[in-house]
């Protein structure tokens, strides 16, 4: 799951906030109890959000058979995984979130698209067909909690493509964090809402502070809550999946983030 920069009308000056309590949640938790609510809004809304997805899903060419398997990890309310169905992939979507796997499901009737509420590492066990692609998008695998279960998933991944298949991944590089003020993103915000996000430093860790202002009968309610991401290596990534034998390319994505795309020799 991504936190791109969208920034729209410039809202009202803001009254003194009515500020909630802080919670420091794990990931699960955070989504479920603040930013799933409005993690379709602050990626700029549905058709924004698909459109995004549908030119992403067209880089990635057209599957090799009709009833070639994609994987979503961490497929939140179906910015991919429903223009990979619209081209003819059969969609397995593994998310951790009711609440936007719901909103995926609304939007998917009448596609090849399975919707799993799971966690990402258990795919092996929740997936019992060949993969010709799997997606880790939107610095979803920074998610994990330790590196140990990074390294794991990535084996899963080499054991699960057929030989051609390919496994796409997208994460921000956190080993350098901007300074100062930088370390403050507009994510997006509107005459009502502002979401804001605030790095931290902690380590291996980077601690990620959402800030959501709402206005509610007229006065502004804040909620606070921060969660750990890894700070993975890309290059430390690439290593790991040469190792296992796959190709590995390293580049930038077209909103900013490193993408890895491995292929499994045929």
């Amino acid at each position: 799951m991504s936190h791109p920069t969208i920034l729209l009308r410039r809202p009202a000056r803001l009254p003194a906030p009515v500020v909630g309590a802080a919670r420091d949640l794990d990931v699960t938790n955070h989504y479920r109890y603040l930013l799933a609510p409005i993690y379709l809004w602050s990626c700029g809304g549905h058709d924004r959000a698909l459109a995004q997805g549908w030119a992403e899903a067209q880089a990635l060419g057209d599957p090799p058979t009709e009833l070639a398997v994609a994987v979503d990890l961490g497929a939140g309310f179906g910015k991919h995984a429903i223009p990979l169905a619209r081209a003819g992939w059969q969609v397995t979507a593994i998310d951790s979130s009711a609440h936007l796997l719901d909103l995926l499901r609304r939007s998917a009737v009448d596609l090849p698209v399975r919707a799993i509420e799971g966690d990402l590492t258990d795919f092996r066990r929740l997936v019992d067909s060949d993969v010709a692609l799997i997606l880790c998008l939107g610095d979803t695998i920074t998610h994990l909690p330790h590196s140990d279960q990074v390294w794991q998933l990535l084996r899963d991944v080499a054991q699960a493509l057929v030989p051609g298949g390919r496994f796409v991944a997208t994460l921000r590089d956190y080993s350098a964090l901007p300074a100062g003020a930088a370390r403050f993103i507009t994510v997006r915000q509107d005459i009502d809402r502002i979401h804001t996000c605030f790095l931290a430093e902690a380590g291996d860790r980077v601690l990620v502070h959402d800030l959501v202002h709402e206005r509610t009968n007229g006065e502004w309610v804040l909620q606070v809550s921060r969660y750990a991401k890894l700070r993975l290596r890309p290059e430390a990534l690439r290593a790991a999946l040469m190792a296992l034998g796959l190709r590995v390319t390293l580049d930038t994505s077209a909103d900013g983030l490193v993408r890895l795309i491995a292929t499994k020799p045929a």
